[in-house]
Parts: structure tokens; C-alpha cells; sequence
């Protein structure tokens, strides 16, 4: 492989490489966020080449290939494959310092054996040795593989959930669930979408939705169909948490005008869009769920981009929208009335990241260890640098042991490596304060606290069923 990449890559002492390959390497992967698709796990879809796992919706290679003057054409257009890939090969050498360097990297080696450096002049002996080893390498394979215990899809509930249906019937060993993201029940603000919308929520609940009561009884009916399949999280992507004061009849009057075609008004949005999210907490809180807030992304940003290619092509950045106030006011009306579920509060800008630690501390209530959860670096912050500001911070204003771990967020199945990145950063960074006397140099002390976070909090926050053969090496 690439002298770079080897079996002790970042970690630079004796105690660090201890952590990684004694406590934190062998743990299965716990991937209760990302945004695989459920159709291609229950199709066991085996992938045409290499271009279609590797660059196939992810635009963090978009952007980079984009800032390196390639044309959209061989980014999201109608190139060939190999046009595709040998545009990706030419701007790999270009990404130096850019963690897409050290994952497509650590990609090609941990699931094809390919050690060989990613430019052109190896572009053609990487495409022939990748794609000859997915001819017989499916979904399930890399699950396998990568002792995936456990993934989280993201839904809407509008999606039929037919595919996670037909993967419960598998018997697969990693265990699949869908993920409840009603993002788009707050659309008043775009009616034309969002009677869309609607209308595919009437069908899938098979009930009228024309009121705002309705709304609530078809996306209740739904919350409780992805129940029945085994889903305990929700999710929601906004800018600022929302925590307008709004009565039931100021909704009802937002959600008339929306679907008689009349766009709400910044304000008007943003009260109807608090009502709802404090229905949804109160689910949560009722079957036991755990809230994701993804917070602080100022998405779509290119006009014409989204025009052309829709959204999550990757013309989002980081947001610079005050946090504190609305999440702390959202999370204490909950909280008040004891309807506050488990949530993860995920932070966007670094600026951000000692509000969102601080904050978490606020609503620790006792019932479960680290109900409120500083999530990992997420999007544009889960590069090595900015793992350790959350970790840091994290630690400073929480207790880093009772944190559970990383994430993919991602829409590739190549994604599996971010975790091994995670565990090594987090091991360096522990391993080099233990060296320099800053914590216990106590192997099993910080080693069983490393295994923790790699994979048993979130296997005990998350109480969701798992394979026998998934447990804890702590």
C-alpha cells in the first residue's frame, strides 16, 4: 500500500497503536446514521464497477473533483465510468491534506487489497483489480466484511418501507432499520413541493391529509408503522433548532394557506415549523426513541446547481446561524413537560462546538448515562482536526466515556473506513496524553473506555436488537 498507509497510520506512539490494535480495531461498527439506500441491501445489489460504488452519489468527491476543474459532465453527467473514475484519478493527487486523500485510500486497500498510490499512471491497474474483486463482492459481503452490526437508514414517511420489510426476511447478521425524517412536513414555506408531498402521504397512510389535524394523524400513523419495524431514531436537518411560541390554531392557519398554495412567510414558517417539532419530540419521548438534530448546514447554496441537479449534489457549507437560545428553548419545553427522548445534537460550525457540549449538560436528567449526546464531527468536521475539537470539547464539558462514537453519514457502502479513521484519531489522541502523564498511562482504563465508544454505548443507548454475535470486546 502507500508507505503513508500501514498498519499503525496516525498513531504516533507505543500507547496509541496499544489502544487501536488491542481495544479499538476488533469492535463491530455501529452505524446508527447514514444514508445508504434500504433497496440495494435488500437487493444484495452487486455494483456494475467501480465508478458506481466509489463515486455514485458522494459529493464530497464532486466538490474536490469541481475544485479541480473538472467538468460537471464527469461528475454527475453522462460520461462513461471509466471517463468518470480516470477524472477522480486525476484529482486525487490534488487532494493532499483533504481527508478524501486518506479514504480513498484506506477504501481501495481495506476492501480491495489495492495498495498502489490513486493518480493516473496507476488509474488502469486500479480499475482492473477493483473491478475483477467486485465481480464477486455484494452488499452483504461488505457488511460482512467490515462486521457491520448494525445500520440506520435515513427515511421519509412517505418511503413505503417495503425494502426494510424485505430485508428483516433475510436473516442477515447486521441488522437494518429505517430512520424517521419528516423534513419535508415542514415545507410550507415551498407549497408546490410540499402538496406534493402530501398528497404521497395520503396514499402511503391511506387517509385524506387537507388539515393540519390530518397531517398529524397520517405522520403519527407512520411513526408508528417505522416503530413496528424496529426504528427508534428520528432525524431532522434545519439550520437552528425551532422554538417559536405557536398555538394550534396559528399551524392550523400556516398549514391551510400552504395547501390552498400560499407560501408561508419567514416567520410564519418558522412558528408552524416549532409547533410541529415538539409534536414529533413528544413520539419520540413516548416510544422511547432517540431525536438526531443536524443542525447549522446553509445548504443549496448554487441556484442554478440545485435547478439543474437537485439537492445533495454538494453545494452546501458550513452556516453561521445563532444556535444556543433556540436549542436550549426547544430542548426545555420538552424537557418541562418530561417529553424529552434520548437526542443527539450534531453542530455544523466549530465555532458552535463548546455551546453544543455545554448544552447537552443541561438536560442531563439522571434516567439514562449521557441521555443528551454531543454528536460526532459531522459533514465538513469529520476530517482528523475537527474529530479532536468534538472530542475535546466533548471532554471538557461532558464525560468523553459515556460517548457513543462515530458515524458514517454517508450514501456509499465504501464508507465503512471512516470508522477505522475515528478509532485511530481517537486512539493518537488519548495514547498521546497518556504518554505525556495528562491521563492514567492505565491500559485497561482508557482501553475499556476506547472500546466503549467504538461500539457498546451506542449498543446500549440505542437498545436496539442486535445479532448474538455483536457484542462488546470492553
Amino acid at each position: 500500500m502507500p508507505a503513508f498507509i500501514h498498519e499503525d497510520f496516525l498513531l504516533q506512539t507505543p500507547a496509541a497503536r496499544d489502544l487501536y490494535h488491542n481495544f479499538a480495531q476488533a469492535q463491530p461498527i455501529f452505524d446508527y446514521h447514514c444514508h445508504v439506500s434500504p433497496r440495494l441491501i435488500a437487493e444484495n445489489h452487486r455494483f456494475a464497477d467501480l465508478t458506481e460504488i466509489w463515486l455514485g452519489g458522494d459529493h464530497y468527491k464532486w466538490r474536490a473533483m469541481r475544485a479541480n476543474g473538472v467538468s460537471e459532465r464527469l461528475c454527475t453527467g453522462d460520461a462513461s465510468s471509466r471517463e468518470k473514475f480516470d477524472a477522480w484519478c486525476a484529482t486525487v493527487p490534488h487532494t493532499l491534506r483533504n481527508p478524501l486523500y486518506h479514504w480513498s485510500h484506506l477504501e481501495l486497500s481495506r476492501y480491495f487489497g489495492i495498495d498502489l498510490a490513486i493518480n493516473p499512471e496507476n488509474a488502469d491497474a486500479i480499475w482492473n483489480a477493483a473491478n475483477q474483486a467486485l465481480a464477486g463482492l455484494r452488499v452483504h459481503d461488505i457488511l460482512a466484511t467490515h462486521r457491520v452490526a448494525v445500520v440506520c437508514t435515513t427515511d421519509d414517511p412517505v418511503d413505503s418501507l417495503a425494502d426494510h420489510e424485505r430485508i428483516q426476511k433475510l436473516g442477515l447478521k447486521t441488522r437494518v432499520y429505517p430512520a424517521f425524517r419528516p423534513d419535508k412536513a415542514l415545507g410550507v414555506n415551498e407549497p408546490v413541493g410540499f402538496n406534493a408531498w402530501l398528497e404521497r402521504l395520503s396514499q402511503i397512510s391511506n387517509r385524506p391529509v387537507n388539515t393540519l389535524d390530518d397531517l398529524l394523524a397520517a405522520l403519527e400513523q407512520r411513526h408508528g408503522d417505522f416503530h413496528r419495524l424496529g426504528c427508534r431514531l428520528s432525524d431532522h436537518g434545519l439550520d437552528t433548532a425551532l422554538a417559536h411560541p405557536c398555538t394550534h390554531a396559528e399551524a392550523k392557519a400556516v398549514f391551510a394557506a400552504a395547501r390552498s398554495g400560499q407560501a408561508a412567510a419567514p416567520d410564519a414558517w418558522a412558528r408552524y415549523g416549532s409547533f410541529l417539532m415538539l409534536e414529533f419530540g413528544r413520539w419520540d419521548a413516548r416510544r422511547g426513541w432517540t431525536k438526531q438534530l443536524h443542525l447549522g448546514a446553509l445548504r443549496n447554496n448554487n441556484s442554478l446547481r440545485r435547478q439543474q441537479l437537485g439537492a445533495d449534489t454538494g453545494f452546501d457549507s458550513i452556516g453561521d446561524f445563532p444556535q444556543a437560545r433556540a436549542l436550549g428553548q426547544y430542548l426545555d419545553a420538552l424537557d418541562r413537560t418530561g417529553e424529552l427522548p434520548r437526542t443527539i445534537i450534531y453542530n455544523a460550525n466549530p465555532a458552535d462546538n463548546y455551546a453544543f457540549a455545554t448544552m447537552a449538560g443541561n438536560f442531563q436528567d439522571g434516567s439514562v448515562a449521557g441521555k443528551l449526546q454531543f454528536g460526532s464531527g459531522w459533514w465538513f468536521l469529520d476530517q482528523k482536526e475537527a474529530i479532536e475539537w468534538q472530542i475535546n470539547a466533548l471532554s471538557n464539558n461532558g464525560l468523553l466515556s459515556r460517548f457513543i462514537g462515530m458515524l458514517t453519514d454517508s450514501r456509499s457502502f465504501l464508507s465503512y473506513p471512516r470508522h477505522e479513521y475515528f478509532r485511530r484519531v481517537l486512539c493518537n489522541l488519548l495514547g498521546a496524553e497518556m504518554e505525556r502523564g495528562e491521563i492514567p498511562n492505565d491500559r485497561e482504563l482508557v482501553g475499556h473506555m476506547v472500546a466503549n465508544i467504538c461500539f457498546a454505548n451506542a449498543r446500549d443507548y440505542f437498545r436496539l436488537e442486535l445479532d448474538p454475535s455483536y457484542q462488546a470486546r470492553a
